[in-house]
């Protein structure tokens, strides 16, 4: 039995199974989906093959310390943020054996969101070590914690599914 929904599974084997027969290895940097994106990958057997490593860096301590995100750019943009999520990718590829990684933060709710950063404001970079770089601002509402942190998942595996193929 899986604790995946039916469609993140398939999601996630397939990306698993493509980036078996590449050889390409990923590393996940993670806030509002506390290790899900990692958990998703590691649910599909054969993953141990692809998924080098995965941060969770709820914290903004644990994003400086794990992933080198600068201070000053917390204090000027936030943790959630266009800006750090970028660090927070670049940090988890310098800090692994990946050849890409996708990096999230955001607000999940149900507390946390102002009128400039909402319930369900996330930002997903997916970068690799060939310099692509993929962001999205995903805006999926107040839908509830659960959902937008499972949105943002079926997000993450789609942007690692794209980059694997560029």
């Amino acid at each position: 039995m899986s604790i995946l929904d039916p469609d993140l599974e398939e999601r996630a084997r397939v990306l698993i199974e493509y980036c078996s027969r590449t050889g390409a290895m990923i590393a996940t940097a993670e806030s509002c989906t506390g290790g899900l994106i990692a958990a998703a990958l590691t649910e599909i057997s054969g993953s141990s093959a692809v998924v080098d490593r995965g941060f969770v860096t709820y914290s903004n301590a644990a994003k400086m310390e794990m992933l080198g995100v600068q201070k000053a750019i917390l204090d000027q943009y936030g943790a959630v943020s266009r800006e750090t999520a970028l660090q927070m990718a670049s940090g988890a590829l310098w800090r692994s054996n990946a050849r890409m990684a996708i990096a999230v933060t955001g607000i999940a709710g149900p507390t946390g969101g102002t009128d400039e950063k909402p319930v369900g404001l996330v930002h997903l970079v997916a970068r690799n070590r060939a310099g692509h770089v993929h962001h999205i601002e995903s805006r999926y509402g107040d839908i509830g914690r659960a959902a937008i942190r499972r949105a943002t998942v079926r997000s993450a595996l789609g942007m690692l599914e794209a980059l694997a193929q560029a």
